[in-house]
């Protein structure tokens, strides 16, 4: 733009403005915001950036297709699995089970809000988590607020592989890594956050004495997660890294209280000496004997026995989709099922890298067979014949799912059609190349801006489609890992989450204090911000020798 590159760069910004001030200060609903950020970048590319008409619609489609194949094949498939066991019944009877486990409250809060958040995380996403663990730690006695603080604070650590990993398939897509290596880096700077966060559950709920009493099965929880995040990301499947994250820290919890059933934070009946005190919701205590509306001990009503049966059942669909993912990754059979491979030149694009070679927005590749939409496929099928659901109230539950997200459909398909329009027009290069002048301050700035994108977004495959390429620019002109930079971007979008919009209303909603979004918001604030900084401090430590082991 007249030579200059900050004037490029300021160009290229204008779709990135639009959808943010759409999102953020107009409150747009989000398939518009991003239709009309789709259209200032088309306007952008062709216009600004001199790139022919037809080659600019053209990346746009193959955006807006690899938005739906595998993107959305995964995140419809996935959800369709969590509804069939909703309509069947047997999502009550898990629900019911993790409040069973123990009736101290601040163990609840780690079981509920982490372990089976983080389980609805790597299922569904899109807000699911919130608004269903919220309401059941209402169902457990939580005061409306303290539930909602819970529910978002706990929606942190799994949001980067959430949805089977869709955060960080889009990630990989946009920037042109290979999955691996941008899974492997996310996987070894969300772990550190998730040490974190179950202990502060335990201080929401219960202050500075909940941490001296309860520190047990939240340092334990934490640590499983985090250990098995970083296993399961690295070393085995992307998809399967929340499911299996969740499931062993809730199995870790559990086990310790039954190993300590005389310990204050296993209690699991009311009148058994559990503490006598509750923090409120400002942080203060209330004294024994004094109405309080949180006590750590449930009421014995709260936990209804299911049989054994009815139990397995309803752990059954996850057990299941463990199971095909773990199969497929068998070294005689993993092989055979990447093979089976669409892949082609997207026609009508032809876009050149700075490196010489075809820009990676030229490529369409799906393996059809081994991608995660298509195993949630059979896995749903296997789930539907254990619970005993007929093949059209299957395939009803499934035209449902589709229709319940079909607004989110249209937003995905339009954020990726415009972060393709962004890379293949060269805009996201230009932004890139004038924040690369922060040098290697860049390291602790990089996870603010994945922070930023999705506080304003609700989403951090969105923010991965739209910043995910611009980190990789700045990070190559600035003589940093292109793979720390990116991953960087998904960590500390993880953070933001609690702080969107959406998530806030979705919060609010569901416990029924419509209109005090900006109450909740005050009483997080401080978390995500505190988080960050660590994080920010991590990844920047992680660009240095300092800890530059910690990297693949």
């Amino acid at each position: 733009m007249g030579g200059s590159l900050a004037w490029s760069a300021l160009l290229a910004v204008i779709p990135l403005g639009v959808v943010l001030l759409l999102l953020g200060v107009l409150r747009v609903r989000a398939h518009w915001a991003a239709l009309a950020g789709l259209a200032a970048a088309l306007a952008v590319a062709i216009v600004g950036f001199g790139m022919p008409v037809g080659m600019s619609l053209s990346a746009a489609a193959h955006g807006a297709f690899f938005g739906l194949f595998p993107i959305l094949w995964i995140v419809v498939n996935a959800l369709w699995v969590f509804n069939l066991t909703v309509a069947t019944g047997h999502f009550d009877v898990l629900r019911r089970s993790f409040g069973a486990f123990s009736s101290d409250r601040r163990t609840q809060a780690i079981l509920v809000a982490f372990c089976f958040g983080a389980l609805l995380e790597a299922l569904a996403g899109f807000g699911a988590p919130v608004a269903i663990t919220s309401v059941m730690l209402m169902a457990l006695g939580f005061t409306p607020m303290r539930a909602a603080i819970l529910a978002l604070v706990a929606n942190t650590a799994p949001v980067a592989f959430g949805a089977m990993g869709v955060p960080v398939i889009t990630l990989a897509s946009v920037t042109g890594l290979p999955l691996d290596q941008v899974a492997s880096v996310v996987g070894r700077q969300t772990p550190v956050l998730a040490l974190f966060v179950p202990l502060i559950l335990v201080f929401i709920v219960d202050g500075r004495r909940g941490v001296r009493e309860a520190w047990v099965p939240a340092v334990a929880a934490g640590v499983v997660f985090a250990l098995a995040q970083f296993v399961t990301s690295n070393f085995i499947s992307v998809e399967l890294t929340d499911i299996v994250a969740s499931l062993l820290a809730a199995i870790a919890v559990v086990l310790l209280a039954r190993a300590r059933p005389d310990a204050v934070w296993a209690a699991r009946e009311a009148g058994d000496g559990s503490a006598s005190r509750s923090t409120s919701n400002d942080g203060t205590d209330t004294p024994s004997g004094a109405a309080a509306p949180d006590r750590t001990t449930a009421p014995a009503g709260v936990t209804l026995a299911e049989t054994p049966a009815e139990v397995r059942r309803a752990y059954a669909p996850y057990v299941i989709i463990v199971a095909v993912f773990a199969l497929v990754q068998l070294p005689g059979i993993k092989p055979a099922v990447d093979s089976l491979k669409l892949a082609f030149r997207w026609p009508g694009l032809d876009v050149v890298g700075t490196n010489g070679k075809p820009h990676s927005t030229t490529m369409y590749s799906l393996t059809w067979l081994s991608t995660a939409g298509t195993l949630m496929v059979i896995a749903g099928v296997i789930v539907a014949v254990v619970l005993g659901i007929g093949a059209r109230r299957a395939l009803a539950t499934w035209v449902s799912t589709v229709s319940e997200l079909k607004w989110a459909i249209l937003t995905v398909a339009a954020v990726l059609a415009l972060a393709y329009v962004m890379n293949a027009s060269a805009q996201t290069t230009a932004i890139g190349l004038l924040i690369a002048g922060a040098g290697g301050a860049l390291a602790f700035l990089s996870p603010l801006l994945g922070w930023f994108g999705v506080a304003v977004t609700g989403s951090d495959t969105s923010a991965n489609a739209l910043f995910g390429a611009l980190q990789v620019t700045a990070a190559q002109q600035a003589g940093l890992s292109p793979e720390l930079l990116a991953g960087a971007n998904s960590s500390g979008g993880v953070l933001g989450k609690m702080l969107s919009p959406q998530n806030l209303t979705i919060a609010a909603v569901a416990v029924k204090l419509e209109g005090q979004e900006g109450l909740i918001l005050r009483k997080i604030l401080g978390w995500s911000l505190g988080m960050l900084l660590v994080l920010a401090i991590l990844i920047y430590l992680q660009s240095t020798p300092v800890l530059g082991w910690m990297l693949p």
